[in-house]
């Protein structure tokens, strides 16, 4: 699915009534009133920071029932480190969509400045259906819990009559065993079952810092509550045009791997690079492309992956994972050096299978149950051929047939329409070579906000932004709008890092 490789447990299972619209008066207070926090915090084990609580919030299956069927969210929270300069909460919006929030407090606390440690208590959560909260599962066959599956990447020759095969698949597992949990499972909902964590923490606002998928959920959450927002930061953004929503995002791709390449390249050919594959940045493109056709002809064994070979799909697959980040270059290298018979095959790495049955069950319900996904065969068959002539490093795969195309469901509801209408307080930070959000479609979000937004662009490729690629201009601005709430007075851009 589209987005699901922008957290850990998702790298892997990749397949894949609008509030009044006034702000609150600038001086209105966001903290909790005295005994405002309903919740019951206790020690959440595991790995997580000994400062970091859990609690669950009980929230509506259905919202148009409020009081019908309670499903339950998990919720985290390491408290603010200066409880005198405590402005409120900074809730954490995931990516994916199937990504788990419940340890980004532990993850955040280590990258943040300590001013904005000293200012909010960080909160996480795993959205409806995910991990600690009420979970759902499509229970998948194994084999089509491979990336190569749940991305629809095309035969060789460019057929997609096995991705039919395989969606039709996923979309009757999905529709016979998710059940109501799944079908509720919406980008709307997510914004709804954030007011409710809001309102269980006692709180009037809640900033927010949502990043990937969780940019769009936060765009959502600020549209429809926008009196109970406070300052709002938006990492690597999804374009929020309502007639596509995922669907656009997942053919962002072809664009997004295209813009980011040319940095692989200049890696993958720099002297002094151990994992080095070519001596021109010129060379890598060519080599990739030929070592990738290869492999659709002779695929190499590759026992205990998913499927047990490296073919070109796979080779695919693993260049697209790897441009999210640059510490990801070298799984792509030693994969194309491999496939080049100078290394062995690294050991494959996976997920444990429950995971990855959640987090596809998650991505596919909120791709699905979003907006509607044409139907017709033909007509991917067709954007598949253009797609694959015009970027070949993406093989068709950003325009192929998903699960959503013989969904038994019809969206309940119409997806939110993002308008400039609610207070000035949002901030959007993007890489201009993003492989997964690219800048266009950050462009698309910004315009939409109007002067609701600012935007930061910083010159740097990957994903993610804020404390994320160690660019200290794009993180002072960040930080500032946090601490003060300063913003540009106009977009801004940062150069890339020395």
């Amino acid at each position: 699915m589209p987005n699901i490789n922008r957290t850990a447990a998702a790298t892997a299972a990749a397949a894949l009534a609008v509030t009044a619209l006034t702000a609150l008066p600038a001086a209105a207070s966001t903290a909790a009133t005295p005994g405002g926090d309903r919740l019951a915090w206790s020690a959440c084990g595991g790995s997580a920071d000994p400062r970091q609580q859990c609690a669950t919030v009980t929230v509506p299956l259905d919202y148009a029932d409020p009081d019908g069927e309670q499903i339950t969210l998990a919720v985290s929270r390491i408290a603010a480190a200066d409880p005198r300069q405590r402005r409120g909460v900074l809730l954490t919006i995931p990516g994916g969509p199937g990504g788990s929030g419940l340890g980004v407090p532990t993850s955040a606390a280590k990258r943040l400045p300590q001013s904005v440690l000293d200012r909010y208590d960080l909160v996480g959560f795993d959205p409806r259906g995910v991990g600690r909260s009420t979970p759902v599962s499509c229970g998948l066959d194994h084999a089509d819990l491979a990336m190569v599956k749940l991305r629809p990447w095309p035969a060789a020759d460019g057929s997609i009559d096995e991705n039919l095969a395989t969606v039709r698949r996923v979309a009757d597992a999905c529709a016979r065993n998710g059940g109501p949990v799944l079908r509720s499972i919406s980008t709307r909902n997510e914004a709804r079952d954030i007011d409710r964590i809001r309102q269980a923490l006692g709180e009037r606002r809640l900033s927010a810092w949502g990043t990937s998928y969780g940019t769009y959920a936060g765009a959502v959450y600020a549209t429809m509550f926008p009196r109970h927002t406070d300052r709002i930061v938006l990492d690597s953004n999804d374009d929020p045009d309502p007639s596509r929503v995922e669907r656009g995002w997942l053919a962002a791709f072809g664009q997004g791997v295209e813009d980011r390449f040319p940095d692989f390249a200049r890696w993958a050919s720099a002297p002094g690079n151990p994992d080095r594959v070519a001596d021109t940045p010129d060379e890598v493109r060519p080599l990739f492309l030929d070592l990738a056709a290869r492999l659709d002809t002779a695929p190499l064994a590759w026992p205990g992956a998913n499927p047990a070979e490296l073919n070109g799909n796979v080779l695919r697959e693993t260049l697209v994972q790897s441009m999210y980040a640059d510490a990801r270059f070298p799984d792509l290298a030693r994969l194309m050096l491999a496939g080049l018979g100078r290394r062995p095959l690294p050991a494959p790495v996976a997920p444990p299978e429950q995971v990855l049955q959640n987090s596809i069950a998650v991505s596919v319900g909120t791709l699905c149950n979003d907006v509607s996904w044409p139907t017709d065969p033909a007509a991917y068959a067709k954007d598949v051929a253009a797609e694959r002539a015009a970027r070949p490093l993406t093989a068709g795969m950003p325009v192929n047939v998903m699960p959503c195309a013989f969904w038994p469901f019809a969206p309940a509801e119409p997806p939110v329409r993002v308008t400039d209408r609610g207070p000035s307080n949002v901030l959007l930070a993007q890489n201009l070579r993003d492989p997964a959000t690219p800048y266009r479609g950050a462009l698309k979000l910004r315009a939409a906000f109007g002067d609701r937004a600012r935007m930061v662009t910083v010159d740097s490729g990957g994903h993610d932004v804020y404390v994320a690629n160690g660019n200290p201009c794009g993180d002072a601005v960040v930080t500032d709008f946090l601490v003060t709430g300063h913003r540009p007075e106009a977009d801004t851009s940062c150069p890339a890092a020395s």
